[in-house]
């Protein structure tokens, strides 16, 4: 089976630790993802976005941040199918498959796109893209795996900035598909 390493330059996201944040809507989100969350009614998350001095470009560092298994990180992919880009929203401590990404897909091929392209389709530099608020509608698929946690934390936007949200809810405001796209370990 074809995988890919997601561990460097994913999404920067953070673990299930102390919720805190810096109040008001000045959370340290970037603009574009504070605005959905306004737009998708989450106004209450600003006061949980935690704001690291440090990068959490990878789930390593994100876990370690704000000291969480690594498995409770979302990471937000972005893969292209056949050549249109698609997110894949995974737990931090998994590696995506990417023959079962192109099966769910129905793609012939399946690849990882350029930053440039990443940062064109999503609106936000890998490390920091958020399971939702892109600048163009893709398609989204989530790995079941995110469901074993009660919350779960992903990209704000920034790669220093992260957010908790329980998994169902995060599923349903990305508009994701629930599919099982984990590369499994024999």
């Amino acid at each position: 089976m074809t995988s890919t390493d997601d561990t460097a330059g994913t999404g920067g996201t953070g673990g299930a630790g102390g919720i805190g944040g810096t109040g008001g809507t000045d959370s340290g989100a970037h603009p574009r993802f504070a605005a959905a969350l306004r737009e998708l009614g989450l106004d209450d998350l600003h006061t949980h976005v935690r704001r690291f001095p440090d990068a959490t470009r990878t789930a390593a560092e994100a876990a370690a941040a704000v000291g969480c298994e690594l498995a409770q990180i979302c990471k937000s992919l972005v893969f292209a199918a056949d050549g249109v880009p698609v997110l894949v929203l995974m737990d931090g401590a998994s590696r995506v498959d990417v023959e079962l990404v192109r099966r769910e897909l129905g793609a012939g091929k399946v690849t990882r796109p350029r930053a440039d392209v990443v940062r064109e389709t999503t609106g936000y530099a890998i490390g920091g893209v958020p399971p939702f608020g892109h600048r163009t509608r893709t398609r989204v698929l989530a790995d079941r795996s995110l469901l074993e946690h009660d919350v779960v934390w992903a990209a704000a936007g920034t790669p220093y900035t992260v957010f908790p949200m329980a998994p169902k809810a995060l599923v349903v405001h990305a508009g994701a598909t629930l599919v099982d796209v984990r590369e499994r370990v024999s």
